[in-house]
């Protein structure tokens, strides 16, 4: 499997990434790959004309019930 090394992060960013990985309950280098592998996927031709197609499908839908028909829902 391929490995990077990154060189010259500021001890910002640094501590901000190891926050998040703590936060996530991961480990830095679990973080990093998930945070690329992200980056890479929302990147892809074709992801972001999706993602606004669904918005346009879904515009002027009223979604303030969706949490109280879910409950009600469950409690059949």
């Amino acid at each position: 499997m391929p490995s990077l090394s990154v060189r010259g992060l500021s001890p910002e960013a640094y501590e901000g990434l190891r926050k998040l990985a703590a936060r996530n309950h991961r480990s830095m280098q679990e973080q990093v790959r998930l945070l690329i592998e992200r980056e890479v996927t929302l990147s892809q031709p074709g992801v972001l004309e999706r993602a606004a197609a669904w918005r346009k499908r879904l515009a002027g839908r009223d979604f303030s019930r969706v949490l109280e028909d879910l409950r009600a829902d469950r409690e059949r």
